[in-house]
């Protein structure tokens, strides 16, 4: 239909005639034309719309948006809307400040170990315990923690770095044995292997505590030379990372084999070591940990530091502070005798913690190794570590199940995806054309007499 005006336009403008004779001219053209013409040209456009709404349909379940609006908001709107003003983009970069935290796709703190957890699974199931997705943010993860630019000047470092960047886990491996052939001092090459290759927790520490013993030889040495260069700077923040990631992942075994006071001493030397590094949530780590050991006087003074308003929020703290909060309420009580004020903060508590993240999972299941802040996996994490220490606590679950209840089970139902307009806009279009070919079609004069009237 547009192409036809389109076509009509120009032809009246190209031909110099006065008004009149333009009126006059269109109206014999519209009245030439044939029923077979008006069929063609329903059917053409019921044709071309159908094309389009199917490659709408296909776009919008491969990409989750539409295409037509995609082009119209990223190309079509700054040339037609024109510079946005210095307000508007002020307020732009606000917003995205603001959400930045909550978008972000964060490394999860308690995630497990691939060889003798996350396998685990797979050996039981045959079905594969990660995402493809998960699995290739862990890889930039490790390339940006375990690489540097002079990794090409170490021979068994340069092997390394390509190990990071395979897919297969049967490669990785491989390539970890190689560059520990060619130097048996690589720290990155154990780690690989302690969380790949290891198939129980206990042979994943020994591995993690020879790595340990190299990274601590290779982070003094990089130490002394850090100010030489910027190479040997970048080197250093190399060795600083697998330094701090290999004393965690101890932490962590330790507190997996049931040693939690050896963890939590462990996890609090690293956190006066490298306090800095607040970006890898060991203190996450640390609060499960005093949680274990019902210490609530230290867990609580840990939660008093990180539980800052300029520091992202996580699933962790706030519930971790409703908990804390709970475990002076008793709900049959309170519901005879009222609230007082430490019950009204804890049910305060609650309601902020379950606001932050509504996601409470049905089932238990294995926690990703990437969690989105607010989202299921945040929940899916939090819930599978620390729901022993709820369960701890008498009426702490009531109270949460009653708060999620009350308030906030439908915020938890995974919202559905509504239809773009311009799919619904071109589905309505194909079907009233394709009408309009068959009304024409059947009743061809009727449908003249009804084109001329237009």
């Amino acid at each position: 239909v547009w192409v036809l005006l389109v076509a009509f336009l120009i032809y009246f403008l190209r031909a110099p005639l006065k008004l009149t004779d333009n009126i006059s001219a269109m109206s014999m053209f519209i009245s030439s034309l044939t029923p077979k013409f008006y069929v063609a040209l329903t059917g053409t456009s019921s044709l071309l719309s159908g094309i389009i709404l199917i490659f709408e349909w296909w776009y919008f379940r491969k990409y989750g948006t539409s295409f037509i609006e995609q082009v119209s908001v990223n190309h079509l709107g700054p040339l037609l809307g024109g510079e946005e003003t210095d307000t508007s983009a002020t307020q732009t970069n606000e917003n995205k400040q603001t959400c930045v935290a909550e978008c972000k796709v964060w490394r999860n703190p308690l995630n497990l170990l691939r060889g003798s957890e996350y396998n685990r699974y797979h050996w039981v199931t045959g079905n594969e315990a990660l995402t493809y997705y998960d699995m290739n943010l862990s890889a930039q993860d490790h390339q940006t923690f375990f690489t540097c630019e002079t990794d090409h000047l170490r021979p068994a470092d340069n092997v390394m770095q390509k190990a990071w960047r395979e897919r297969n886990p049967q490669a990785r491996i491989k390539a970890a044995h190689q560059a520990l052939d060619i130097d048996s001092d690589c720290a990155t090459g154990y780690i690989l292997l302690a969380e790949e290759e290891a198939i129980t927790i206990l042979e994943a520490e020994r591995l993690f505590r020879r790595a340990l013993k190299c990274g601590e030889s290779l982070y003094r040495k990089s130490q002394l030379l850090q100010n030489h260069s910027s190479m040997h700077e970048a080197e250093h923040r190399r060795d600083t990372n697998v330094l701090v990631y290999i004393k965690r992942r101890l932490a962590m075994c330790a507190r997996k084999l049931g040693k939690t006071r050896e963890a939590v001493k462990m996890m609090r030397d690293l956190m006066k070591e490298f306090p800095l590094l607040n970006v890898l949530n060991i203190h996450e780590n640390l609060l499960e940990a005093l949680l274990e050991l019902q210490a609530y006087a230290d867990a609580q003074a840990l939660l008093f530091k990180y539980d800052d308003i300029s520091l992202p929020k996580s699933a962790t703290i706030c519930y971790t502070a409703a908990l804390l909060k709970a475990r002076a309420f008793s709900l049959e009580v309170a519901t005879k005798r009222g609230l007082t004020t430490s019950e009204l903060s804890a049910v305060e508590a609650i309601h902020r913690a379950v606001e932050f993240n509504p996601h409470v999972p049905k089932s238990i299941i294995l926690p990703p190794e990437h969690i989105l802040k607010r989202g299921d996996s945040e929940a899916i994490a939090y819930t599978f570590y620390h729901l022993p220490q709820w369960k701890n606590v008498e009426g702490a679950l009531n109270l949460l199940h009653c708060t999620w209840e009350g308030n906030y089970h439908y915020v938890s139902v995974y919202p559905k995806k509504e239809w773009p307009f311009f799919i619904v806009f071109v589905g309505c279009l194909c079907s009233f054309t394709a009408m309009l070919a068959i009304l024409t079609h059947q009743y061809p004069d009727i449908m003249i007499l009804f084109a001329r009237a237009l």
